[in-house]
Parts: structure tokens; sequence; C-alpha cells
């Protein structure tokens, strides 16, 4: 496993397992669990996914020391429409069954309300129960609007980010306050009736280089990420793909292949666009 350093000076796995859409059930722990069993020491998730319970669990039933996991979860829109952060990330600590998170973040920036939102974030982070804080799905102007109040600077910023989509103005915005950004989807995603992401897996340009290192083209999608200074969270539930996505750190790519792999953005988005969404 290779680390970043937050803000905070906590240190951050670069690769961590995202359980948006894993079921709040044993198959939920189940998953979890073995992405523990397989290396895994940073677990993302969020109120929203209604997971947080089957998280919980999994890290206690995992025999992992509590300190040894970089926990993260996320406060929900409606919590910031209604100004109820403190009780959001209240429950959150009760359903995850810990005393603390090591990041929350807010999940989207809810226009009108991410700004005070972030504040109150601040207020959790100087209780001590948020080991770090930080921002989802925001876009340069979003930070720029919390940098006029904030005290406490945004350890990381995680966002939709892939080949077809490298948001290389953000990463730039993000290194300009010294954020720490972090990628999510990074393989890309699907929509109804949208072969994408299976196009951008079987891309000859990942192909090739895939062949080199005798990886899978995800594996090189994650190295890349990895080279740029990224923090990925893939998502699976499939035992072989969760052990393989996390063989990532026996290899590295030369600069002329980042670049090429750089050179497939085409800006397109799988996930919602931050200053468009309506949930």
């Amino acid at each position: 496993m290779e680390y970043v350093t937050l803000n905070t000076g906590a240190k951050m796995p670069m690769l961590g397992y995202g359980v948006f859409k894993i079921e709040d059930s044993q198959a939920g722990v189940d998953a979890v669990k073995l992405a523990l069993d397989a290396g895994y020491r940073s677990i993302d998730t969020a109120s929203i996914y209604g997971n947080e319970k089957a998280v919980g669990q999994a890290i206690k039933e995992s025999g992992i020391k509590r300190e040894d996991i970089f926990l993260t979860t996320k406060l929900w829109n409606e919590d910031m429409r209604t100004k109820n952060a403190e009780n959001a990330f209240a429950q959150s600590l009760s359903d995850l069954g810990v005393d603390y998170v090591d990041l929350y973040l807010i999940h989207w920036p809810v226009k009108g309300h991410y700004v005070d939102a972030w504040l109150a974030l601040e207020k959790i982070y100087k209780s001590g129960k948020a080991k770090a804080i930080g921002v989802s799905n925001f876009e340069p102007h979003h930070l720029d609007d919390i940098s006029k109040v904030w005290s406490v600077v945004p350890a990381l910023n995680q966002y939709e980010m892939h080949p077809h989509l490298t948001q290389k103005p953000l990463l730039a915005h993000c290194k300009k306050y010294g954020i720490i950004p972090q990628s999510w989807s990074p393989l890309g995603g699907t929509r109804p009736g949208n072969q994408e992401r299976e196009s951008l897996l079987e891309n000859p340009v990942l192909v090739k280089i895939a062949e080199k290192y005798g990886k899978s083209t995800a594996q090189v999608i994650l190295r890349w990420n990895i080279e740029l200074g990224i923090v990925c969270i893939p998502k699976s539930i499939t035992p072989s793909r969760i052990k393989a996505n996390i063989d990532i750190f026996n290899f590295s790519l030369a600069p002329s292949e980042v670049a090429a792999i750089d050179g497939l953005n085409k800006d397109t988005r799988f996930g919602s666009h931050p200053d468009n969404f309506d949930f």
C-alpha cells in the first residue's frame, strides 16, 4: 500500500474500498470483511448509502484494530437543507458503532447550503470526533466559496474522475489549496443503454499498457490514479476483483504512459454534474 498525507498530518491509504450500492445486510458485511482481509485499510461509505451498520459490523468482526482502519462517511443533502449536520453525524457514528471517523465529507454542494454546512463540519472537526473533514463533488467555484469562510481547509475533495473525465482544472485547483484529490467511479460507469465503461476497459491504449505489465486494464487505470497522486475507491462485490484492484503496488507507469491515458479524456460524466443535480 502507498499512502498520502492529509493536511492534518494523518496518513491515508491511496486505495480504498467504496461501498456504494452494497447492501446493509450480511452480504454487505461479508463484502467489507473480504476487502479488509484482502488488505484494504480504507473504507468509504455515506449515510445515504444505507449501509453504515454493515460497515461497522464488518470492522468489528474483522478483528482489525479500529485505529488501523481509515473510515470515511458523508453528510447527506437533506441534512444540509434542514441544518441537521450535527445530528446526522451523531447518527452515522451510532450506525457505524464507532467513537470517531477519520474523514467526514459534505456529499454534494447543495446550492445555498454548502457554505453553512462547511462551518458545521468545522465544529464537528473541532470536537475531535472527525479526525479530518472534506468535501465531495465540489467544483473550483464551490471550493472558492467556502475558502472565504473556512478556518479549516478541506483535507480532501472526492469527485468523479476516470480516463474519460480527467478533470485537470479541478485537480489543479485542489492542489492550489493543498486539498487531496480522490476519485469516485475511477473505472468509469454506465448509464441505461450506455456501454461507455465497457469501451473504456477495452480501450486499445489501456490494453497495450496492461499487456506490457501483465495487468488488467482496470489495474492500469487504478495505477494511473496513484501516479497522479489521486486517492481512489473502486467498488466491487466480486471477490476476484476486490483482490485484483488492490494488486497495483508492484508496478509503476512511465510518464509517457500516464500522458497517453490522460489523452483519453472526453469530458464524459456518468454521474450528475455538481452544478445541476436534483437530489
